[in-house]
C-alpha cells in the first residue's frame, strides 16, 4: 500500500514535470513570434486539442511504464529488502526472494551468503545454549521434586503481591469455584485469594521486625489466619526474600490448611459449654438434695432415701456426662491453630503505630515485660482494640492511652490505662459486642468474639484513688518458637524460575508507559458460527493462554467449548470442524466468560485481528454483566507496522516470516499458541522501530490501514 502510494506520486510529479516544460517552451515561442503567427499558432492547438490530449496520455502511460519499471527494478526491492533485512536477525533461517536489478540481485546474494553465515554460528551458539539450558532444567527439576514433595503450600511473591511460583499443592489448596479452575499463576495477585489486608499487615510486621536494631532478634517472619472464597481456613506463615543488597523485594508464603482443626476447636468449644451447663445444673441438684438433708435432720427414713437417691442419680448423670465429654474431647487438640506465638513488645509496637493519632496519644508503659511471648491473632486483635480506643476517644472524650503488659503465671495481662470519669460498665459492655467495621479472615467480629478466638476474658476496673479506668484483656503466654528461616543462596548459582520478576512494574493506571517487554499478557483466540455478531452468530469456543517475563506459559492455558443457542453453519465447521454434537452439554457462553475474565485479569489483552474477537465479547456485555476493559494489542496491526511493505499480514504469512511452526490452525487455544510465538518475536523487531511502550504500539497500530476496519 505504501509502495502504491509513492508510486502514484512520483508518477503524478513526473507527468506535471512534462507538462510544465511543454507548456514553458510553448510560452517562450508565443512570445517571440508576431500577433498573426500567435493567433495561427493558438488556432491550430486548439483544432489539434485532441490530438495534443492523446499525446499527452501516450506520455502519461509511457512515464507509468518507465517509472514502474524502475520501482519494480530498485525502488521496491530496495524497500523490501529493509524489511528483510531485519527479519535475518529474528529468523535466522529465512533467505530473501532474488528480485529486481542485477545491482539489486547481487545484494540480495551476498545478503543471503551472510544470512547463512549468522545461521551457521547462530546454530552453533543454539546448540551450547541448550547444552546450558538442559543443564538449567536439571537444576528446575530437581526445584520442581523438592516443591512438589513438600506437605505445605508455597507461594513465592514479589513485593507487589504478584506470584513468581509456587508448587502443585497451592495450586489444590487455592481453587475457584468455576470448575476446579485454578485461581493462581505466574505473574497473577495473591490478593486475588488472600486478603489484602492479611497480607499487607504481615509485611508490615516483617518490615518492623528488621529496624529492630537487637543482633539477637530471630530471622523476621510473620503469620496469620485467613479464609478463602470456598470458606476454607488456612493458616500462612510469611518469610522475606532480599535482594542483592539485603533490601526486601518479595516474600514466601507456606499455607496450612487448618480448616478441621478448627472445626475441632469450635466443636470443643460447643462441648466445653455445654458440659459446664449440665455440670452446674446437677452440682445444683446434688447441693439441693445435700442441704434438704442436713437442714430437716429430723425428716423420716423415707424421706431420706429419697434424696439419697437423688443424690446418687445426679452422680451418676454427672459421671456419664463427663465420660461422653472425654469420648467427644478425644481428638480435639490443646492449641488453638487460628492463634500464632508474637513477641509482647511486638503487639505494643504494633498498638502504637495503629492507634496512635492527633486526637488521641498513645504510649506504652514502663511496666512492659520484654520476655513475654503471647499466643495472638495479631491482626484481628489490633482492629479489636484500635475500634475500641476510637470509640473512647470519640464517645468518652479520652485523650491519652496508655498500654501495659505484664505476665501473671501461664496468662499475659494486657491493660488499656487511661484517666477521667469512671465509663459505665453497660456501655463497655455495649461496645464489646458492636460489630467491627472490619473483617479478619473473611469473618465478622466483635471485641468479645475476638476475645474469645484468644481464649481469654477481659475485666473493666475502675481505680478512683488514682484517678484512672484499667480495662484488662488476659491472653495466653506462650513460649519463643524457631523462626522459619530462608537461607541466603549461594553466590554463583543460576536462578530458578522467574525470580527476576521481583522487579516487573506492577499494573497500575499508568500501563501505558509500561515497556511492552515487561507486561503480563493473555492471548487468546475465538472460533465462532460465523462472521457477524449482530446477526446472531456466537462464540463456540475460547483458547487463551499467559505471557509473563518474555514466556508463554503453555502449561497454564484457558480451553473451553461452549454450546451455542442457535446452529452452526456448513462453513463454519469446514473451517474449525466444531459441530453440534461436539458442543452438546458443553456451558454456555454466561459461564465460561467468567472463567475467562478471572484467567485474563490483571494482563493485556493479545489476539490476531482482535478487533473480531472484540466485537464478539463487546457484544455479549448485556447479556453475561461481563466487560473487558483491558487494554487490547492486534499481531494484524503490529505485523503491519513492522513489515508495511509485505504482501501479507495473515497469521500464516506472520508466522512463516518469523520462522514459527504452525500447529493446530483454526482451533482457538492452537490459534493462541501460534498467536504468542509470534507477538514475542515481534516484540525486539517493535523495538528496532522506537516502539518500545504499551503506547507506542497502541499508537502505531492505530495509523495502519487496518485499523480503520470495524465489526
Amino acid at each position: 500500500m505504501i509502495a502504491r502510494r509513492r508510486f502514484g506520486i512520483a508518477l503524478t510529479l513526473l507527468f506535471a514535470v512534462q507538462v510544465l516544460i511543454g507548456a514553458a517552451i510553448l510560452a517562450s515561442l508565443a512570445l517571440d513570434i508576431p500577433n498573426a503567427q500567435r493567433a495561427w499558432l493558438r488556432e491550430m492547438l486548439l483544432q489539434r486539442a485532441a490530438v495534443w490530449i492523446a499525446l499527452s496520455t501516450l506520455l502519461l502511460f509511457a512515464l507509468g511504464f518507465g517509472l514502474k519499471a524502475l520501482f519494480d527494478a530498485y525502488i521496491t526491492p530496495v524497500a523490501r529488502l529493509a524489511e528483510d533485512a531485519v527479519l535475518l536477525a529474528a529468523n535466522p533461517g529465512h533467505r530473501i526472494t532474488v528480485r529486481g536489478a542485477r545491482d539489486v540481485r547481487v545484494l540480495v546474494e551476498k545478503l543471503n551468503a551472510l544470512a547463512a553465515a549468522h545461521q551457521t554460528l547462530h546454530s552453533d551458539v543454539q546448540e551450547k545454549i541448550e547444552l546450558a539450558s538442559r543443564a538449567l532444567a536439571e537444576e528446575k527439576n530437581r526445584l520442581a521434586a523438592l516443591m512438589a514433595e513438600l506437605a505445605l503450600s508455597v507461594l513465592v511473591c514479589n513485593i507487589d503481591g504478584r506470584i513468581l511460583l509456587f508448587n502443585t499443592r497451592a495450586r489444590q489448596l487455592l481453587r475457584t469455584g468455576h470448575q476446579g479452575v485454578s485461581a493462581i499463576g505466574l505473574g497473577r495477585s495473591v490478593f486475588g485469594v488472600i486478603e489484602s489486608g492479611l497480607v499487607l499487615h504481615a509485611l508490615e510486621q516483617i518490615q518492623h521486625q528488621l529496624q529492630d536494631p537487637r543482633d539477637d532478634m530471630a530471622p523476621p517472619v510473620c503469620s496469620f489466619v485467613a479464609t478463602l472464597a470456598d470458606g476454607q481456613i488456612v493458616r500462612a506463615h510469611m518469610a522475606p526474600v532480599f535482594d542483592s543488597v539485603r533490601a526486601l523485594n518479595g516474600f514466601v508464603l507456606t499455607l496450612e490448611d487448618i480448616t478441621r482443626h478448627v472445626e475441632a476447636d469450635n466443636r470443643r468449644d460447643a462441648l466445653v459449654q455445654s458440659l459446664t451447663q449440665d455440670t452446674r445444673a446437677t452440682l445444683a441438684n446434688i447441693r439441693a438434695a445435700v442441704e434438704t438433708i442436713q437442714t430437716f435432720s429430723d425428716m423420716s427414713g423415707a424421706k431420706r432415701t429419697q434424696f439419697t437417691a437423688i443424690i446418687g442419680d445426679e452422680s451418676m448423670r454427672l459421671a456419664a456426662q463427663i465420660e461422653r465429654a472425654v469420648q467427644q474431647g478425644s481428638n480435639a487438640t490443646d492449641s488453638r491453630r487460628e492463634l500464632e506465638d508474637m513477641r509482647g513488645t511486638d503487639l505494643i509496637a504494633l498498638l502504637l503505630r495503629r492507634i496512635g493519632g492527633p486526637s488521641l496519644r498513645v504510649t506504652a508503659g514502663d511496666t512492659i515485660d520484654a520476655t513475654l511471648w503471647l499466643r495472638v491473632d495479631s491482626y484481628a486483635l489490633t482492629q479489636a482494640l484500635a475500634y475500641l480506643s476510637r470509640r473512647l476517644a470519640a464517645d468518652a472524650g479520652v485523650t491519652e492511652l496508655r498500654f501495659d503488659l505484664q505476665r501473671a503465671d501461664r496468662l499475659a495481662h494486657l491493660d488499656l490505662v487511661w484517666s477521667g470519669a469512671p465509663l459505665p460498665a453497660d456501655t463497655l459492655r455495649a461496645w464489646e459486642h458492636a460489630p467491627l467495621p472490619v473483617s479478619a479472615g473473611g469473618l465478622a467480629l466483635t471485641l468479645n468474639s475476638v476475645i474469645a478466638r484468644h481464649g481469654g476474658e477481659s475485666v473493666y476496673r475502675c481505680e478512683p484513688a488514682e484517678g484512672r479506668a484499667r480495662y484488662r484483656v488476659m491472653l495466653q503466654a506462650a513460649e519463643p518458637r524457631s523462626a522459619f528461616d530462608i537461607a541466603p543462596p549461594p553466590t554463583g548459582r543460576p536462578e530458578f524460575y522467574d525470580f527476576d520478576l521481583f522487579h516487573q512494574p506492577g499494573q497500575s493506571a499508568e500501563i501505558d508507559q509500561c515497556l511492552i517487554s515487561q507486561l503480563s499478557y493473555t492471548v487468546f483466540d475465538t472460533e465462532t458460527t460465523g462472521l457477524d455478531p449482530a446477526a446472531g452468530d456466537e462464540i463456540i469456543s475460547i483458547g487463551a493462554l499467559r505471557i509473563v517475563n518474555g514466556r508463554l506459559l503453555q502449561q497454564e492455558t484457558f480451553d473451553r467449548l461452549i454450546e451455542p443457542r442457535g446452529e452452526l453453519s456448513a462453513e463454519s465447521t469446514s473451517i474449525h470442524g466444531l459441530t453440534h454434537a461436539m458442543l452438546k452439554g458443553q456451558p454456555r457462553v454466561e459461564a465460561v466468560l467468567p472463567q475467562f475474565r478471572d484467567f485474563a485479569a490483571d494482563t493485556v489483552l493479545v489476539a490476531h485481528n482482535a478487533a473480531f474477537d472484540m466485537r464478539f465479547l463487546q457484544m455479549l456485555e448485556a447479556r453475561t454483566g461481563v466487560a473487558f476493559r483491558q487494554p487490547v494489542l492486534d499481531t494484524l496491526l503490529l505485523s503491519q507496522v513492522i513489515h508495511p511493505h509485505q504482501p501479507g499480514h495473515s497469521l500464516e504469512a506472520i508466522a512463516a516470516r518469523l520462522g514459527v511452526p504452525v500447529i493446530g490452525r483454526h482451533t482457538a487455544l492452537g490459534d493462541a499458541i501460534v498467536t504468542g510465538e509470534v507477538f514475542l518475536r515481534m516484540i525486539p523487531l517493535l523495538a528496532e522501530k522506537g516502539i518500545v511502550t504499551l503506547k507506542d504500539a497502541r499508537d502505531a497500530a492505530q495509523q495502519t490501514l487496518y485499523a480503520r476496519i470495524r465489526y
